[in-house]
Parts: structure tokens; C-alpha cells; sequence
């Protein structure tokens, strides 16, 4: 079995990283990567312009796993709903409380389903939607997603390191450090 500590982490040289800026050893200020500065991990808000670059992570993830959803609930269409306000967050048209009345309708879907596999897909999609609201929401995201696989480890990983491998790189202590 992978080892989940380092599948997709910095040092896996599979990883998509961003340069960082050179080092000054005589200098105390914290190199910033090319997309900018690092969140610090303790804000559960971080600013707008954050917020909207983790949307665009966790809507990948979200329509990575969504057929599991589907599969049991093709006449649901509460996540895809979800996932569409937040593409909607990000181009400007819905605003805060739209985005949340989306988030929460796909946890009601996510209560509603009964396969494990669904059940986390749709709250994947959800906690996509209300990252929004709030960046926090986007640790959730590999939580819920190692339990969409609950037979299949191998296929837990992938996705795992997938998520891993493709997170905005300063952001992944961000999601995956902080708690």
C-alpha cells in the first residue's frame, strides 16, 4: 500500500510545484511562490481572491467523484446544483448567501443517499460550493474523499494523490496541515 503521508506531498517528484523565489540566507522574510503569498493556516476565511483560487480546486475535485453520487442518484442533480454556484462564486454572479443555500441543499442530498461511495461525493460537492463562505471548508475535501472509497485502497489513493498533486501549491499546508 502507498504510503499516504508522502503520495502527492512536496516531495513526491510527481508533484506540480510552484518556483519559489530565491532565498536570502542573511534574511528572515519567507520566500513567496509565484502565485503569491502563503495563507496562514490558522484564518478559516482567508481573503476573496484565496478563497476563489481553492474553489477552483475543490470544483475539480468534486467532478472527479460525482458520478459516485449519480450512480446512485441520477435524479439528484443538488451537487451538480452546488458545484455550478460555485462556478458561479468564481465568475462573479452569485454572491455569498446564494452560494451557502446551494452548499446546504447538497448536504441534505449527501444525508439523503445511502452508499458510502455517494454520501461522500456529495458532501465533497458541498464542502467545493462553501468554500466560498469559508476556506476551511476545503480541508474537508481529502477527509471526505477517503471515505468515498471504502472497499478500494488503491483507488482511495490515487485519488488522494491526485488531489494532492494538483492543490494550488501554497495552499497545501493550508488544506492539509491545518485543522
Amino acid at each position: 500500500m502507498a504510503d499516504l503521508r508522502t503520495l502527492g506531498s512536496p516531495s513526491d517528484p510527481r508533484r506540480r510545484t510552484a518556483p519559489v523565489a530565491p532565498v536570502d540566507e542573511a534574511s528572515n522574510v519567507v520566500p513567496l511562490f509565484a502565485d503569491g503569498a502563503l495563507p496562514d493556516i490558522s484564518d478559516l476565511r482567508l481573503s476573496e481572491d484565496d478563497r476563489r483560487e481553492l474553489v477552483g480546486w475543490t470544483i475539480a475535485c468534486a467532478e472527479r467523484l460525482l458520478p459516485l453520487f449519480q450512480a446512485e442518484r441520477p435524479d439528484d442533480d443538488r451537487p451538480h446544483q452546488a458545484l455550478a454556484a460555485a462556478e458561479a462564486f468564481l465568475r462573479g454572479e452569485l454572491d455569498i448567501d446564494g452560494v451557502r443555500e446551494k452548499a446546504f441543499a447538497c448536504h441534505e442530498a449527501a444525508r439523503q443517499a445511502k452508499d458510502p461511495s455517494a454520501v461522500a461525493a456529495a458532501r465533497v460537492c458541498g464542502q467545493a460550493v462553501a468554500v466560498a463562505h469559508l476556506a476551511g471548508h476545503s480541508r474537508q475535501v481529502p477527509r471526505h474523499t477517503a471515505r468515498a472509497f471504502p472497499g478500494d485502497r488503491s483507488r482511495r489513493d490515487e485519488e488522494l494523490a491526485w488531489q494532492r498533486m494538483n492543490i494550488p501549491a501554497r495552499f497545501d499546508a493550508y488544506v492539509y496541515e491545518g485543522d
